[in-house]
């Protein structure tokens, strides 16, 4: 029998870190090769972490709620087959340790939180690039993962509370007389206490909802965000569609929705003003070439935000599937980790709640939202100067002003307003 390590997976491009939400094993348990063993949180995704090997659990390294970086090794097993060897330290990344460790001579200082985060591997990127950003002093922030490390939601919770802790400016060092006293360290900003009454309850965050909690307040605070709406007249799309959803019912099996056309439509804008469908980086503006479409998905519980890739390539009746699958599977739990990855660029269909005005939160790290509101029936003044009952949404976007103005904006939306009302059975495809 052999000990082997299963780690943290890597489960996004941008992921970072993980926290174990329940483990579903325990040690002394037999698994089978890609059983799952316990379920993962991160800031995009909950997943569930296989077994890659056959054999009894040994030992949960991990805590339950426990956040630790990824390619941290979680839990060990006993796998079947090959020699018994011990697990190799340099596998284990939060234990790594400084060679020179040892203080100097009559010195009993403890190593501090950073020190400790430092031994566990240094900061990681996000913890960096936050750091930066906010300008936080490292060396003053005291972590909560394993071994000290500092976590980005330990700098979250920092920016969050406004306590930013800064560098000091250097100042001549100076010994105390013996009158002088030295000012007592100050105490760390203590939790927020929040009454409760009876009748009150208390529910727990759950590990969705606290990623789904930290990835907006990044992108809040990272992202300035700017709005803007557009009325569009859908009147003739509305008839279309009206015209053909009971064939279309029949022949395909799924419902022809008015929120298909207006995916493609958004599609074939961002194609054409391809600024649109960027993303923020540091240094630099990082303009993608694939136009992978978020689409919000809500259940009781939770927001999800599956991606339709290359929708520009899609017809509407094949964003329509693809928009009735992958809600299906949201609302079964079946959803995977890879579907919800890649997205470009947002569309949220507001309407569906019937809402009709709304300023959507950007999805960290896309520059834009759009939300589209309920389809309702206005009186409007046409062209001839009579008035006549029309069809009427309004499209709302939101946008990172640091990728993008009012400019390229507007004309975005603009474009996305001259599909939308030149929809007809004359010049518009489904197929």
């Amino acid at each position: 029998m052999a000990i082997q390590h299963i780690e943290m997976p890597k489960l996004g491009e941008s992921v970072t870190e993980g926290t174990i939400e329940r483990w579903l094993v325990k040690p002394g348990d037999t698994v089978n090769k890609y059983d799952p063993i316990a379920e993962v949180n991160t800031d995009k995704v909950t997943a569930e972490i296989p077994s890659s090997f056959s054999g009894t659990i040994k030992e949960l390294i991990v805590k339950e709620g426990e956040t630790v970086e990824v390619g941290v090794v979680v839990c060990t097993i006993e796998a079947e087959g090959g020699n018994s060897e011990e697990p190799q330290p340099e596998a284990v990344p939060a234990k790594e340790e400084p060679a020179n460790e040892m203080p100097a001579a009559g010195s009993q200082k403890p190593p501090s939180p950073v020190q400790r985060g430092k031994a566990a591997g240094r900061y990681s990127p996000a913890v960096m690039r936050l750091a930066q950003e906010n300008d936080i002093d490292l060396s003053h922030v005291e972590g909560s993962g394993r071994e000290g490390r500092i976590t980005r939601k330990d700098i979250l919770a920092i920016i969050e509370s406004g306590n930013i802790p800064k560098a000091a400016a250097p100042q001549p060092e100076q010994q105390p007389t013996m009158t002088e006293e030295r000012p007592a360290p100050q105490a760390a900003p203590q939790p927020i206490e929040f009454p409760t009454e009876a009748g009150d309850i208390e529910i727990p965050v759950s590990g969705v909802r606290r990623a789904i909690a930290t990835n907006m307040l990044r992108s809040k605070h990272e992202a300035p965000h700017a709005w803007t709406m557009i009325e569009v007249d859908v009147t003739n799309l509305v008839q279309y569609r009206d015209s053909l959803k009971n064939e279309f019912k029949q022949r395909e099996g799924f419902n022809l929705t008015y929120f298909a056309f207006f995916v493609k439509a958004v599609a074939q804008a961002l194609k054409e003003f391809p600024m649109m469908n960027s993303m923020w980086a540091g240094d630099k503006i990082i303009q993608k070439k694939d136009i992978n479409l978020s689409i919000a998905v809500a259940t009781e519980e939770a927001l999800y935000v599956p991606v339709i890739k290359s929708a520009d390539e899609k017809t509407i009746k094949g964003i329509g599937r693809e928009i009735n699958e992958l809600a299906g599977k949201v609302r079964s739990g079946k959803l995977t980790s890879a579907e919800m990855q890649g997205g470009t660029f947002t569309v949220n269909n507001t309407g569906s709640f019937g809402s009709v005005q709304s300023m959507g939160i950007i999805n960290y790290p896309q520059a834009a939202i759009l939300q589209v509101e309920s389809i309702v029936k206005r009186p409007v003044i046409m062209e001839n100067g009579m008035i006549a009952a029309r069809d009427m949404v309004n499209l709302c976007l939101s946008l990172d002003h640091r990728v993008l103005d009012g400019l390229i904006s507007g004309r975005f939306l603009a474009r996305v307003k001259e599909i939308l009302e030149n929809i007809s059975a004359e010049n518009t495809s489904i197929y």
